[in-house]
């Protein structure tokens, strides 16, 4: 007989997933992150040498799971797939996060131990919300599933789930027209592959930092259009910013100067007291 094959991290799933995790990787207990919003929050950034932090991704999620276990290690799942992310355990901070923060999408679990969250969802679309939602839930039932959609969800995954299927979810949600994802973004002779994260200037790569690529995605996306400082801001940092830091006028700083010391034909403006922009230079 053939040996038994161990299964993937990213096939484990519900309570199998959780244990086997926490028991062969040595996972930190959950905590709650400081910042700067008086909500309780955890968040990408504390999974040290994740690829979020090593690649940087300017997607950040907003993911709303009041099972902490399993809400940690989504976002270690969603980290290796290259997603930024802010927990939420209960529906009004849910919603607080969202009034407070940009976020390209959101992962709703609809057991929440506050309100259910197909009420939330509900209340987020009267109130205008048009972020892309994925529902995750133990109800699989058509019935369950068709009430979700109607209630406002863009998708529906039912637990126990693999994290490689939820990250693909997210990304097909985020290419649909009006959306943000793409696979490639370009700016005069500035491009850069969403995929490989790889910056190029003039066709020659360029190694540019994770935080320069975050910061060009944001811009790039939005090329010759005002990004506001707030969204720059939530996207670079989530809900870790510290309050009053200058750390935007850092980034936009070091980003300037990068561009303009290999001679790019985009350059990076500033709208004084309202944000920033990248649009192309002429030669």
């Amino acid at each position: 007989m053939g040996r038994k094959r161990t299964p993937q991290p990213e096939e484990w799933s519900g309570a199998a997933y959780i244990a086997l995790t926490l028991r062969l990787h040595g996972a930190p207990p959950v905590r709650e992150a400081q910042a700067r919003r008086k909500v309780g929050r955890l968040s990408t950034a504390q999974f040290a040498g994740s690829s979020a932090e090593r690649d940087g991704s300017a997607m950040r999620l907003l993911v709303v799971e009041d099972n902490t276990d399993l809400a940690e290690l989504l976002l270690q799942g969603l980290a290796r797939h290259g997603f930024a992310a802010d927990v939420m355990t209960t529906a009004g901070d849910a919603e607080e996060a969202v009034s407070s923060a940009h976020y390209a999408a959101m992962i709703l679990d609809l057991g929440l131990p506050d309100e259910d969250g197909l009420l939330l969802l509900k209340r987020l679309r009267k109130q205008g919300v048009q972020m892309p939602v994925l529902a995750l839930t133990a109800r699989g039932s058509v019935s369950d599933r068709v009430e979700g959609l109607r209630a406002g969800a863009d998708d529906y995954l039912v637990k126990p789930f693999a994290v490689e299927e939820l990250a693909a979810r997210l990304q097909a949600l985020m290419r649909r027209p009006g959306d943000l994802l793409g696979e490639q973004l370009t700016v005069g002779d500035v491009s850069l592959d969403l995929q490989s994260r790889q910056v190029t200037v003039d066709g020659k790569p360029e190694p540019f930092s994770a935080r320069e690529v975050d910061l060009l995605e944001i811009l790039m996306r939005r090329a010759g259009r005002v990004v506001q400082k707030s969204f720059v801001e939530d996207h670079l940092f989530g809900l870790n910013a510290p309050a009053g830091s200058n750390a935007v006028e850092v980034a936009v700083h070091r980003l300037r100067r990068r561009l303009q010391g290999l001679a790019a034909r985009a350059a990076v403006h500033t709208v004084k007291g309202v944000g920033y922009f990248i649009a192309e230079t002429k030669a």
